[in-house]
C-alpha cells in the first residue's frame, strides 16, 4: 500500500515533490495526484491517530476498494452530481452504467449494490445524500409549536411572538423568523424574508393547511388561499400542501421545528426584548450558531452543506420582492362603482350588477372580471366615502352633464372663434344661477353635431352686431337661417351653372338686324 499519510506529512512540512517521490519511491504523478486529491477532498495536517494508509487510501479513492471485484468501477462523484439535476434518479443511473459495462465487456454491479455503494460514499463524503431530497426542490414551512415573547415597554407585561420556520431538506439549512400574529400578512412576510435568507427560491413550496395557505383540501378539490397562489407564482415556484393530519408529508421542518425551539427558543428564554425587531436581531444570531452547528453523524454543518450542495440549484429571484396583497369579491353598483373598505371605485358601465373580484395592495386598487384586468385605481385612505372615477367609465349621457363646468365651457368656445368667446363670456357673467348658464351653453355646444365651426362663429358674430343681450335661442334661429341662406344661393348656383353648359343664343344684331324689344 502507498504510504499516504507519509506523503502528506511530507507536503505539509514543504518538502518539493522531487522530494517526496524519492524518499517514498512513488513517481512524481502518483504524488501529485495523491496531495491534489487531498486538497479536493480538504484532508490537511496534522493528521490523527486513526487516519491510516488504509483509511486515507480509502477517503481519497474510494472507488479502488471495488476495483478488486473485477467489477466495473463506479464513479461516485458524477453520480452525485448528476442526481442534482431535475428527474435524474439511481435508477436511470444504474441503467446507464449496466449499458456501459456491456459496452466495456465488464461485469456491473446490482441496483441493490449500486445503491449501497452510493450510500455509503455519501454519508463518508458528502453533506447531502441525494436519493431521497434533490438540491433546490422543495422548502418545508411551518409555525413553530413553541411561543417567544417580548416585553411591552408600558406594562411589562410578555406579549406573544410566534417563529416561522422554513427549511431546505436537502441541505437541512433552516430559517426562523419571529411575527406578533400568525395571519395572512405574517406568512407572507416571513415567506419573502426566508427567500432573501436562502438567496434564491425552490420549486415546490410544502405549507401546512393553515387559512393563510390553502382555503379548501379535500380528496377530490384543493383551493390555495389566492394572495398565497399569486405569491408563488410571483417567484416561480408551486404550493403542494401537506395531506391533512399528515405530518410526514414535511418531516424535515417538523423535526426543525422541534430542534429551533431548543436552540432558539429556549435559548432566549432568559432574554428580554422590547420590540419584535429587537427580538429577531437575537433570533437571527441563534440562527446562524444554528446552522453552523457541525453535524453529529457525517462531516460538514448545515451551512457548509447548502453552500456546496444546494445553493447552486436555486431558482434566481425576481428583481423585487413580492408585494403583499389581498383578494376581495363585490358586486358592480347601479352607479358603475364598487365599494371597497367604505371607498368607491369605478368600473366600466357595462359591468354594472356583475360579480368582480378585487385584488388590493398598498397603493393600488386593481378589478378583474374572468381573470381580466378591468380597472385600476390608486388606493384611497382617511374618509369613508370617497369616490375614484375614471371618466372613460361613464355612459355617455353621464360624460355630458360632468363636462358642464365653466372651465369646459370656456375651453370650448375658444376651440370655436373670438365672437363664440363673447357669447359664452356674456352667458356666464349675465345669467344666475351658473347652472343655467351652463345648460344654455351646453345647448349651443350641442349644435356642433349640425353645424361646423365656422357657421356657429359667423352666428354669433351676426348676433353680436345686432344685439347686446345674446342668447342661445337667436343663435340657434340665425344658424338655421343662414344654413337655409346658404342651401338657396348653392342651389341657385348650381342652376346658373347648369343653364350655361348650353351656350349663349345669338340677338339679330349679330345678323344686321333690329331687335324686337328696342
Amino acid at each position: 500500500m502507498l504510504q499516504y499519510a507519509r506523503i502528506l506529512r511530507l507536503k505539509e512540512e514543504g518538502f518539493s515533490l522531487r522530494s517526496i517521490a524519492s524518499s517514498t519511491g512513488n513517481s512524481r504523478q502518483k504524488v501529485t495526484e495523491i496531495i491534489e486529491r487531498a486538497e479536493k477532498k480538504g484532508l490537511k495536517g496534522p493528521l490523527e491517530e486513526e487516519m491510516t494508509d488504509k483509511w486515507i487510501e480509502e477517503f481519497l479513492f474510494p472507488e479502488k476498494s471495488l476495483e478488486a471485484s473485477g467489477r466495473q468501477p463506479l464513479n461516485f462523484d458524477h453520480i452525485h452530481e448528476e442526481l442534482a439535476k431535475p428527474n435524474v434518479t439511481l435508477s436511470l443511473l444504474h441503467h446507464e452504467y449496466e449499458t456501459e459495462c456491456r459496452m466495456n465487456k465488464k461485469i456491473p454491479y446490482s441496483y441493490r449494490s449500486f445503491v449501497r455503494h452510493y450510500s455509503s460514499y455519501a454519508n463518508k463524503h458528502k453533506a447531502t445524500l441525494r436519493i431521497c431530497r434533490k438540491p433546490g426542490e422543495i422548502m418545508e414551512v411551518d409555525w413553530a409549536g413553541s411561543t417567544a415573547f417580548i416585553i411591552d415597554r408600558d406594562t411589562g407585561q410578555k406579549v406573544k411572538a410566534y417563529i416561522f420556520v422554513a427549511t431546505l431538506p436537502c441541505s437541512q439549512l433552516s430559517y426562523a423568523e419571529a411575527t406578533l400574529s400568525m395571519n395572512l400578512s405574517s406568512w407572507i412576510t416571513a415567506h419573502n424574508h426566508a427567500y432573501a435568507y436562502f438567496g434564491g427560491s425552490t420549486q415546490i413550496v410544502i405549507p401546512d393547511n393553515l387559512k393563510a395557505s390553502v382555503t379548501k383540501h379535500t380528496i377530490r378539490e384543493l383551493v390555495l388561499n389566492p394572495t398565497y397562489w399569486e405569491m408563488a407564482d410571483h417567484y416561480q415556484t408551486v404550493v403542494i400542501p401537506a395531506r391533512v393530519g399528515a405530518p410526514k408529508d414535511k418531516p424535515s421542518v417538523e423535526g426543525s421545528v422541534g430542534v429551533i425551539s431548543t436552540w432558539i427558543i429556549a435559548a432566549l428564554r432568559n432574554t428580554q426584548c422590547f420590540s419584535i425587531g429587537e427580538l429577531n436581531e437575537e433570533v437571527r444570531k441563534k440562527l446562524d450558531e444554528f446552522n453552523r452547528r457541525s453535524f453529529t453523524r457525517k462531516q460538514g454543518s448545515r451551512l457548509s452543506a447548502f453552500e456546496e450542495e444546494e445553493k447552486f440549484a436555486l431558482s434566481p429571484l425576481p428583481t423585487a420582492s413580492y408585494k403583499m396583497s389581498e383578494w376581495k369579491s363585490a358586486k358592480v353598483r347601479p352607479d358603475y362603482h364598487i365599494s371597497v373598505e367604505s371607498m368607491f371605485y369605478s368600473v366600466p358601465y357595462e359591468y354594472i350588477n356583475r360579480q368582480v373580484d378585487v385584488r388590493l395592495t398598498e397603493n393600488l386598487v386593481e378589478i378583474y372580471f374572468n381573470h381580466m384586468r378591468i380597472a385600476s385605481h390608486k388606493r384611497l385612505y382617511g374618509k369613508f366615502g370617497q369616490l375614484a372615477t375614471t371618466h372613460d367609465h361613464m355612459p355617455d349621457n353621464h360624460k355630458l352633464y360632468v363636462e358642464q363646468t365653466s372651465e369646459n365651457a370656456k375651453d370650448w368656445a375658444e376651440s370655436i372663434g373670438e365672437n363664440t368667446v363673447k357669447v359664452v363670456q356674456y352667458l356666464l357673467a349675465n345669467t344666475q344661477p351658473e347652472k343655467l348658464a351652463l345648460q344654455s351653453i351646453f345647448s349651443l355646444k350641442k349644435t356642433e353635431r349640425r353645424y361646423s365651426k365656422y357657421e356657429i362663429e359667423r352666428a354669433c358674430k351676426m348676433i353680436i352686431s345686432m344685439t347686446a343681450r345674446p342668447s342661445v335661442k337667436s343663435i340657434q334661429t340665425l344658424l338655421a337661417t343662414n344654413k337655409k341662406s346658404d342651401a338657396e344661393q348653392e342651389l341657385k348656383r348650381k342652376t346658373e351653372r347648369t343653364t350655361n353648359n348650353y351656350g349663349f343664343t345669338r340677338g339679330a344684331a349679330y345678323y344686321g338686324g333690329t331687335d324686337k324689344n328696342e
